[in-house]
C-alpha cells in the first residue's frame, strides 16, 4: 500500500509520528510507521514563506555555501561561509558571544569558516555552547538553521553600523583634547555589523510589510527580557516606523543614526568639533543570487542619504521615539553615566567657519608584516599665521572600533602660514604593530589638532592590513566519488621564522569534515606548498575553502569555486 500525505499551507511546523490504525471487525489494532520533520514549503503559494522567482528560492534556501562581507566601507572583503544558529547568552543557544580579552578558553571568531564545524561540536558537546562567537559567526550559523527549516534567509552586512543603546538616534562619543576616548556613553559605531533577512508575509501589522525581515542573532541588547532582535520588516524601516514590531527603532538606529563628537577639554569645557547626519548605514550589502558578487540594498532600508525624503522619515522615527513609553529595549550593560553639570551646561555647540582642514592617508597599501606609511596633510584656510598642535595616537581595535591596545602616540606644533599647506609624514613600524594584531588587523588613527584660538579638528583613519597571497590550485576535473589533488600555495608575510602553523580546508559537498594540516616551520617571507586530495560527494557548484592558521599572525583565508560533474 503507497500512502501520500498532503499537509495544509498553515499546518505547524516541527516533527510529527505517523501511525496506521487497522479496523477488522471489533478489533483495532496500530504501528507505527515513523516519524517526519514538516517544513516551510518557499514552492508552495499558500505558505507564509513563498518565494516566486525560483532562482531566488535556490539561493535563499538550497544554497549551502555563501559569502559574508567584511572589512569597512572603503575596504571591503569578500570571506566565504559554509551555512549553519544563534546566540547562547539565554536560552541554551549554540554559540557564545565574546568581544574583548582572549580566547584561549575557546575558538578565536576569526578562525571559524562555516557553520557545519561549529553545530557538528555543538552536537558532539551535547548542546553546550560554543566558543567563541561575533556577529558573522552568529549570522553565518543562523542562515543554514533557518534555511535548513525552508525559510528563505540571507545574510545582511551594514558598513558604519550604529549600536544606539539608548535609542535616541544620536551616537555620541567623547574624546579627550589627545584623541583618547571617554567612556561616557554606550553607543558606538562599528565598522561593520552582520545579520541575517529571511523573507515571509507578517499577518501581524499587514501586507505592506511582508517581505524581508531583519533577524539578528548577535546579543547586543535585550528584547523584553531576552537577547534577541526581530523580525523587523525592512519596509517598516525604511518608513521610520519604528513604533511596529519587533526592535524596528534598534535596527533603524543601526542605519540611519546621525553621529556627534566631543572633545573634553582640561577645564571640563566640551567642544562638539563634529556631526554627520551621513556616516551611518553605508553600503548595506549582501551576495548575489547566482553568483559571489556584491549587491547593494541600501534603498531597501532608507531613502537616498541628505535627500528631503529621507530626513522628513528620521524626524518621523524620532517623534515617534519621542512619544513612545511603552516596550523599549532593556539596556544590559552597565547603567549609563550622567555627564558633569559642567557639560550639561554647555550642550550647545558655537557653530565656527573651520579655519583649518586636515586629512590622514596611506602612503601605500598596508601589508601585515611590513613597517605603515602615513601622511597628515594640514592647510590654514585664512589668511593669518596659525600654530597648530598636534596630538597623535595609533590603536589596534575590533571591527567594532573598541581599542585593544596602543600602538604609537606622539605631538608636535605644526606652524603654518597664510593659506599654507604642510604634509608631515610618518610611520608605524611592524615591531610596533606585531603584538597587538594577533587576532585582527584593524587599527585606528586618530589626531586631534588645536589652534591657539581654542578651535579644533579631529581627523581619524581606519586601516585594515591587507591579507597576503594565498591561492588554490585543482589539479584536474572535479567528478562525483572520484579523487582530485589540490596544490595551495601560501606565504609567511613576516621577517621572522613563523611555527605551529596549521593549513584548514573545508567544503560542503566536497569534504565530510574539516581537513587539517600542520606547518610545523616557515621561515622569514618564506613560500610554501601543500597538497591533499578531495573526493567530492555531491554535484553541482561547490566551495572550497582554505586557511593558514598562526599564532603570531590573524588567518589568510582563501576559497575557489568548483563546478562538480555527476559521477560517470
Amino acid at each position: 500500500m503507497s500512502l501520500m500525505i498532503i499537509s495544509p499551507a498553515n499546518a505547524i511546523i516541527g516533527r510529527y509520528k505517523l501511525k496506521l490504525q487497522i479496523a477488522s471487525g471489533n478489533k483495532t489494532s496500530s504501528a507505527l510507521l515513523g516519524q517526519f520533520v514538516l517544513l516551510f514549503n518557499p514552492w508552495c503559494p499558500n505558505d507564509d514563506v513563498y518565494m516566486a522567482n525560483e532562482k531566488e528560492r535556490r539561493e535563499y534556501v538550497l544554497n549551502d555555501s555563501g559569502i559574508i562581507f567584511q572589512g569597512k566601507e572603503k575596504y571591503i572583503q569578500q570571506e566565504a561561509w559554509n551555512y549553519g544558529q544563534v546566540n547562547s547568552n539565554d536560552e541554551k543557544g549554540v554559540v557564545e558571544g565574546k568581544w574583548s580579552g582572549n580566547y584561549r578558553s575557546g575558538t578565536n571568531p576569526l578562525h571559524w569558516s562555516g557553520s557545519v564545524t561549529i553545530l557538528r561540536k555543538w552536537y558532539r558537546g551535547r548542546y553546550k555552547p560554543i566558543r567563541y562567537g561575533q556577529c558573522w559567526v552568529f549570522a553565518g550559523v543562523m542562515c543554514t538553521v533557518l534555511r535548513s527549516l525552508g525559510i528563505p534567509t540571507r545574510v545582511i552586512t551594514n558598513f558604519n553600523s550604529a549600536h544606539d543603546t539608548n535609542i535616541n538616534l544620536s551616537i555620541d562619543k567623547y574624546i579627550d583634547v589627545s584623541g583618547k576616548t571617554l567612556h561616557l556613553t554606550e553607543d558606538s559605531v562599528w565598522n561593520f555589523h552582520v545579520w541575517n533577512e529571511s523573507w515571509f508575509t507578517r499577518r501581524d501589522l499587514g501586507s505592506f510589510y511582508d517581505g524581508w525581515q531583519v533577524l539578528d542573532a548577535t546579543p547586543q541588547e535585550k528584547s523584553k527580557g531576552i537577547y534577541r532582535c526581530g523580525p523587523a520588516s525592512t519596509r517598516a524601516i525604511k518608513e521610520g516606523d519604528v513604533n511596529l514590531d519587533y526592535d524596528s527603532s534598534f535596527v533603524f538606529a543601526a542605519v540611519n543614526a546621525d553621529c556627534v563628537t566631543w572633545i573634553h577639554h582640561s577645564n571640563k569645557r566640551k567642544e562638539r568639533i563634529y556631526s554627520n547626519t551621513r556616516k551611518i548605514g553605508k553600503f548595506i550589502s549582501t551576495k548575489a543570487v547566482g553568483t559571489n558578487t556584491r549587491v547593494d540594498v541600501t534603498d531597501n532600508y532608507k531613502y537616498p542619504e541628505g535627500s528631503s525624503k529621507e530626513r522628513e522619515v528620521y524626524k518621523k522615527a524620532l517623534k515617534l521615539l519621542r512619544v513612545r513609553n511603552t516596550g523599549r529595549r532593556k539596556k544590559v550593560t552597565k547603567p549609563r553615566r550622567r555627564l558633569p553639570v559642567a557639560w550639561r551646561q554647555n550642550m550647545r555647540a558655537t557653530t565656527r567657519k573651520p579655519t583649518v582642514s586636515g586629512k590622514l592617508k596611506l602612503d601605500a597599501s598596508p601589508v601585515i608584516g611590513q613597517d605603515i606609511l602615513l601622511t597628515l596633510a594640514l592647510q590654514n584656510l585664512t589668511a593669518d599665521f596659525k600654530t597648530i598642535k598636534v596630538k597623535l595616537k595609533a590603536s589596534a581595535v575590533l571591527y567594532t572600533r573598541k581599542p585593544k591596545a596602543e600602538i604609537l602616540q606622539w605631538s608636535r606644533s605644526v606652524q603654518l602660514g597664510s593659506e599654507e599647506a604642510k604634509e608631515i609624514s610618518f610611520k608605524i613600524t611592524y615591531s610596533q604593530y606585531k603584538n597587538a594584531l594577533l587576532d585582527d588587523r584593524k587599527i585606528l588613527v586618530t589626531a586631534v589638532c588645536e589652534t591657539r584660538q581654542g578651535a579644533s579638528l579631529l581627523l581619524e583613519k581606519d586601516i585594515v592590513l591587507q591579507d597576503p597571497l594565498l591561492t588554490i590550485e585543482v589539479l584536474g576535473p572535479t567528478v562525483v566519488h572520484k579523487a582530485t589533488t589540490v596544490l595551495v600555495t601560501f606565504t609567511n608575510p613576516l621577517s621572522e621564522v613563523v611555527t605551529d602553523c596549521v593549513l584548514r580546508a573545508e567544503g560542503s559537498g566536497l569534504l565530510k569534515e574539516q581537513l587539517n594540516i600542520n606547518v610545523a616551520r616557515m621561515a622569514p617571507m618564506e613560500t610554501s606548498t601543500a597538497e591533499f586530495e578531495i573526493i567530492p560527494y555531491k554535484s553541482g557548484i561547490r566551495q572550497l575553502q582554505v586557511d593558514l592558521a598562526c599564532i603570531q599572525f590573524s588567518n589568510i583565508k582563501g576559497f575557489v569555486m568548483l563546478d562538480v560533474a555527476p559521477a560517470q
